[in-house]
């Protein structure tokens, strides 16, 4: 499995663009069992050369939810190492360098197609049927000559010149030997025309750099590995182990690939309604990955022990919420009396929490039994909308499209950083004036949603306490809950 005398190194390489998802957690935690095994090292590396998407808070929350499920790592941005450093936005320099050396090597070429050109192409090959893709207008141009274009800032890009027919093959450890012949791959921009490497370049050229031995990722990337090869022989560097893990499926009739439009692919979330993180763990080590007999409730330490990758099943693994609950209830029946007060108070009982959610309700009770009943929707999960339905209505639109607009409210809040008060009311405010919805009724939707009552706290304030996760989830429920009533 591993060449004699090479170390075993493997990594997990998330782009921080939103918020930690299960899928990371999923491939991060096979990395993790597989180099423990085997002695080796586990490598955490930020992919954010797609800076219009990476997002400064999202970092730490995959730092910070990896932790939660009780991973930890030897090398990585926040614990240095000997390939530092481990974000690839700092590493443009090293990209730029093997950049050159394609191009001194003409396994790459610059190409100074514009956008508009490249528009047109697409839509010449879709009005003719044609497959997609480049069709290396730049590919023979003089070197010299593009270098000189390129000296006096004639902006490009930099391709990498594929194979023009032919076969080629990696091998997978699951999946053996996969094939694809040459022509159905175009001529793939390497470094873009602001000088940041494309993901096929900079993966490439850090698992190289970094020692890499086995890249253990999900199914998703095979087309991509495909392109990596090319780039491996470019070079003239061995690849690594290829090692594909089949996706997280939802439980859905077509059991579609897992998304948070069909249930929750946080890790936030799942921490946040009350899951705990040795459950979660030991449900995706389920995914896909047999213990042995019928047992299903494990350790990470068993699991490391008895690790091997002919227990992986190729079959799409449900990521069944069931499940999930059923492992959680043995992991907190278990537990002792003294251990679940513990954990309870680090969930949500503890005095944070309660001073963050206090002020929302101090001035709505007289009696300390009314505290409960009336924060009641602040400790739960999802919530029964049946008594309220007949609520959650906008006057004159159809249900269906209060159901869009309440995705397209969630949709607003997913594309801005950080979480507070006054970015939620600043959204909300704008997506009324899009709708054109009157503010009054469309809060009152908005706060049975949240709260699965008409009287509540604050909305804007409840909707911060209860956090990104279970407000997102909430909404996408209610728009489920309204496009399927009659």
């Amino acid at each position: 499995m591993t060449p004699p005398g090479k170390p075993v190194r493997v990594r997990i390489a998330p782009s921080p663009t939103g918020d930690p998802h299960v899928g990371t957690a999923y491939i991060a935690l096979f990395n993790y069992a597989f180099a423990r095994q085997q002695g080796g090292k586990f490598v955490l590396r930020i992919e954010d050369t797609d800076l219009s998407r990476a997002r400064t808070d999202s970092e730490q929350l995959i730092f910070d939810a990896l932790h939660w499920i009780g991973l930890t790592w030897d090398e990585g941005p926040d614990v240095g190492g000997p390939h530092a450093p481990y974000r690839q936005s700092e590493r443009g320099d090293i990209y730029r360098e093997h950049a050159r050396v394609l191009l001194d090597r003409r396994e790459a070429y610059r190409c100074f197609c514009t956008e508009d050109r490249l528009a047109k192409l697409r839509i010449q090959q879709q009005a003719e049927k044609r497959p997609l893709g480049y069709d290396r207008h730049c590919r023979e141009l003089d070197p010299a000559e593009a270098a000189r274009r390129a000296a006096a800032g004639e902006p490009h890009v930099v391709r990498l010149g594929v194979p023009l027919s032919g076969p080629f093959a990696f091998h997978d450890l699951l999946r053996g030997e996969v094939t694809r012949d040459a022509r159905e791959i175009d001529d793939q921009v390497l470094l873009k025309s602001d000088g940041m490497p494309t993901y096929h370049l900079a993966n490439v050229v850090d698992d190289h750099l970094m020692a890499i031995s086995h890249v253990i990722r999900a199914e998703e990337w095979i087309s991509s590995t495909q392109k990596h090869v090319l780039l491996y022989r470019a070079f003239g560097w061995d690849p690594p182990q290829f090692i594909h893990m089949p996706l997280l499926r939802n439980a859905d009739k077509d059991k579609t690939k897992i998304s948070k439009r069909k249930q929750p692919v946080s890790v936030n979330y799942y921490r946040d309604i009350g899951i705990l993180p040795e459950a979660l763990l030991n449900f995706l080590g389920t995914m896909g990955w047999s213990f042995g007999g019928d047992r299903e409730k494990f350790t990470l330490a068993e699991m490391i022990e008895v690790f091997s990758w002919d227990r992986i099943s190729l079959g799409g693994p449900v990521f069944n919420l069931e499940k999930l609950t059923w492992l959680n209830e043995k992991y907190l029946h278990e537990l002792s009396v003294d251990e679940l007060a513990d954990r309870a108070i680090a969930w949500r009982l503890n005095k944070a929490y309660l001073t963050s959610v206090l002020p929302l309700v101090q001035k709505r009770i007289r009696k300390l039994d009314e505290l409960i009943p009336a924060i009641e929707f602040l400790f739960s999960g999802d919530l029964d909308y049946t008594p309220v339905l007949g609520e959650l209505v906008i006057p004159d639109v159809a249900p269906a499209d209060v159901a869009k607009g309440l995705l397209a409210y969630v949709e607003r809040f997913e594309a801005r950083v950080g979480w507070t008060k006054q970015m939620l009311e600043d959204e909300a405010a704008a997506w009324c004036s899009e709708l054109g919805w009157k503010t009054k009724h469309a809060y009152m939707v908005l706060r049975i949603a949240v709260t699965g009552r008409t009287a509540t706290p604050p909305l804007f304030e409840t909707m911060a306490a209860l956090g990104k996760e279970i407000t997102r989830r909430r909404l996408r429920r209610t728009a489920e809950v309204i496009g399927k009533a009659k």
